[in-house]
């Protein structure tokens, strides 16, 4: 008797189903996300600081395998900024910007394409399959998946050559279909293979996971930062938009810091080409991607679709 007489509750079942009661409640407030986003795609581009923090870059891995196991069917894209300059450094190249891109000669690009195909790919579909087989890295290269010709940005009115930087012309869905319909989450790196002159392209990643998000029809395209958002009025404020659509977007672009631009011409792409919804997260939070996900409280900002204009059918009834 004298062992089931105390005053510890520790061993009093009621108490044991009190203390784990919150964990079940998170459960069951996330089932109607659950439910709503079960069988679609969402693409997410990883970047920022979740590449290069250890603790961020585990968190973004758990996140991702859990969207899989809820039913989702995560594609990650990737860049690789700074670690492709860090390694141009050992090789004695210069780092060198040009409207908001990297210039890419031939030697460049020899080490852009060593750095994401055998570097933050292989990290990244490493931490992944931590939690089974389950990532598969390529890049756009493989299958015709990405194709891009030269880009030529204009600066002060002229062309300027930037080496091997590619503009997309076209998506092949064909090898991340088959990956995702085996249960796969594919790993996609942003190089693209040339539509015209036989070389391989560096392409830019948000670009490239707007380009795919449209492609495969995903519902979602989630874009990690090194901030909160879109901020209304930076840098007088730092109020975050949480929402806003895609004409009221393309009226702030001409604003917005250069690299912010990519990142929201991306957004405006994806949600003008059927992406239901866009949204540039703060990756330097913990499973953020599960809190803009699954919780109403969104800590980005979220781009979605005009609303359809009826005015005219309006007008007439």
């Amino acid at each position: 008797m004298s062992g089931n007489t105390t005053s510890d509750t520790s061993g009093n079942p009621t108490a044991r189903k009190h203390t784990a009661l919150p964990k079940a409640q998170i459960l069951i407030e996330a089932l109607p996300w659950l439910t709503r986003h079960r069988g679609k795609t969402v693409v997410i581009k990883f970047g920022g600081n979740a590449m290069i923090d250890e603790e961020l870059k585990a968190a973004f891995a758990q996140d991702v395998v859990f969207l899989h196991h809820a039913g989702l069917r995560p594609v990650v894209v990737h860049g690789g900024g700074p670690q492709i300059s860090a390694a141009l450094d050992r090789h004695g190249i210069v780092s060198e910007f040009k409207a908001g891109l990297r210039v890419t000669t031939e030697d460049a690009m020899d080490v852009v394409r060593m750095v994401l195909a055998g570097q933050v790919q292989r990290e990244l579909v490493g931490l992944l399959n931590q939690h089974g087989p389950l990532a598969v890295g390529l890049t756009g290269e493989d299958a015709h998946t990405i194709t891009a010709t030269k880009h030529q940005p204009r600066i002060e009115g002229e062309l300027v050559d930037i080496g091997r930087v590619g503009e997309i012309t076209e998506i092949d869905t064909g090898a991340i279909e088959a990956l995702l319909a085996d249960g796969r989450i594919p790993v996609v790196s942003s190089i693209a293979r040339s539509q015209d002159d036989g070389h391989v392209y560096n392409v830019n990643a948000d670009t490239a996971a707007a380009a795919l998000a449209a492609a495969l029809d995903a519902e979602t395209l989630m874009v990690l930062t090194d901030v909160e958002g879109l901020y209304e009025d930076w840098p007088h404020s730092d109020e975050v938009i949480s929402r806003l659509t895609a004409k009221e977007l393309e009226k702030l672009l001409p604003e917005l810091a250069s690299g912010m631009v990519p990142k929201m011409e991306g957004c405006l792409h994806a949600v003008r080409n059927g992406v239901e919804t866009a949204r540039v997260i703060d990756g330097r939070v913990q499973h953020s991607i599960l809190l803009e996900i699954f919780t109403d409280e969104g800590i980005g900002t979220m781009v979605v679709p005009d609303a359809p204009d009826n005015r005219t059918e309006g007008a007439a009834a």
